[in-house]
């Protein structure tokens, strides 16, 4: 089987940022954003918990915001180092506008969890929202120092 494009980017190298990961679709248009909160394998990774409340709080704010139309995907990545954005028809300063002012209103979220039910999601109880809000408060730095015309690996 071909190596997928994740596992060509040299891990040992990366650091907290937002890269684009790979362009899809007929004219490139589809395109898979890696927001990289920690370095990996350095020993400190999001908590399931905290990931997991992220995920519900990033995918409710993005197909809640002015750049819904173009929201695909919100999920986080398996090694707990990021999350995953998959939009279309946003350019760069759109994706990171949207990427930036998402993480702004996750560190200062305070209310109910968006879908942490038995009925809305397979494991509501397993939700870090104090853990969430340190993770995209340490996050906001990173994010704020990017510009669009530097978000490649």
């Amino acid at each position: 089987m071909e190596r997928i494009a994740s596992f060509c980017v040299d891990h040992t190298k990366l650091n907290p940022g937002m890269y684009l990961s790979r362009q899809d679709g007929p004219n490139g248009e589809i395109l898979t954003w890696d927001i990289r909160m920690k370095r990996p394998n350095q020993g400190q990774y999001l908590s399931p918990a905290a990931a997991h409340t992220l995920e519900h709080l990033f995918a409710t704010y993005a197909r809640n915001s002015r750049y819904s139309h173009g929201v695909v995907y919100v999920g986080p990545m398996g090694c707990l180092t990021g999350f995953y954005l998959v939009t279309i028809g946003l350019s760069d300063a759109e994706a990171l506008e949207l990427v930036c002012s998402a993480f702004a209103w996750m560190a200062q979220y305070s209310g109910e969890i968006p879908g942490a039910s038995a009925v809305e999601c397979g494991n509501y109880l397993m939700m870090d929202p104090v853990a969430a809000r340190l993770e995209a408060s340490l996050m906001l730095p990173v994010l704020n120092a990017l510009d669009a015309n530097h978000l490649r690996y």
